[in-house]
């Protein structure tokens, strides 16, 4: 792990992200004192499943889905009505 000053980050990004680059960490001080870490990026993985993506798999929905829940919000009114 590389720590190098602001003033430092600044004149040198471009060395300092050829370090990340290699999978190294380089953290940014102010006095001294750590501020921040710059790491790679990696991208999220997909967490949502894409439109259609169960297409030919087996699963049923219920005739009523979409029916009224009258007592959804019963909870939520107070007795002094």
């Amino acid at each position: 792990m590389h720590v190098v000053n602001i003033h430092e980050a600044k004149t040198h990004l471009s060395r300092l992200l050829e370090i990340v680059e290699r999978g190294e960490e380089v953290v940014i001080a102010r006095a001294g004192q750590p501020v921040a870490r710059l790491a790679a990026y990696h991208p999220p993985r997909r967490r949502i499943a894409p439109p259609g993506s169960m297409k030919g798999l087996d699963w049923q929905m219920a005739d009523d889905f979409d029916a009224p829940v009258d007592e959804l919000f019963s909870c939520l009114q107070d007795g002094s009505r």
